[in-house]
């Protein structure tokens, strides 16, 4: 294992066409559809970004900002912005398209915590996050910012 790793090793770009098997009876996209392809950006980031097997640990409150209509292109974009020991934070965000008019809005965004295994199953450390440009650095700080707020909001509709 390498002792840093850059966010950019962790960026990862999926895209998918929205199916009718993936839609709702309204013709946009099923949650379910969507968290899915979440959790795969964001597992093959945390991978990249540690070169080990990655599992979900946990899955932040989810935004679903917009819908993504059927025949829309959604575009799943996630990276590291923090690691604890054997743990690695990824921020994923969703945007859609329309192909024919070539607008995008964003639609859906989420923190995931995956856990780096070894060959036997079990957790392994994982690298340190490096920042060495201004980008990368904007992106964590932007990420972990958003993060804290967010669960702060979460906390407040609690009390």
């Amino acid at each position: 294992m390498a002792d840093t790793a850059t966010l950019m090793d962790s960026y990862t770009e999926m895209t998918e066409l929205l199916l009718p098997n993936d839609t709702n009876n309204l013709g946009r996209a099923l949650g379910g559809a969507v968290l899915h392809w979440m959790d795969i950006c964001g597992a093959i980031a945390a991978m990249r970004f540690s070169n080990q097997q990655c599992v979900t640990a946990s899955m932040d409150h989810v935004d679903f900002i917009s819908p993504i209509d059927l025949g829309e292109v959604a575009t799943v974009e996630a990276f590291v912005f923090d690691t604890g020991r054997t743990s690695i934070d990824v921020k994923v965000n969703v945007r859609a398209e329309d192909p024919k008019e070539g607008e995008e809005r964003e639609t859906t965004t989420s923190f995931f915590t995956f856990v780096a295994l070894d060959e036997s199953g079990t957790p392994t450390p994982v690298p340190k996050l490096e920042c060495p440009d201004e980008n990368q650095e904007s992106l964590r700080d932007s990420a972990r910012t958003e993060r804290v707020e967010q669960l702060r909001a979460v906390a407040e509709r609690i009390d």
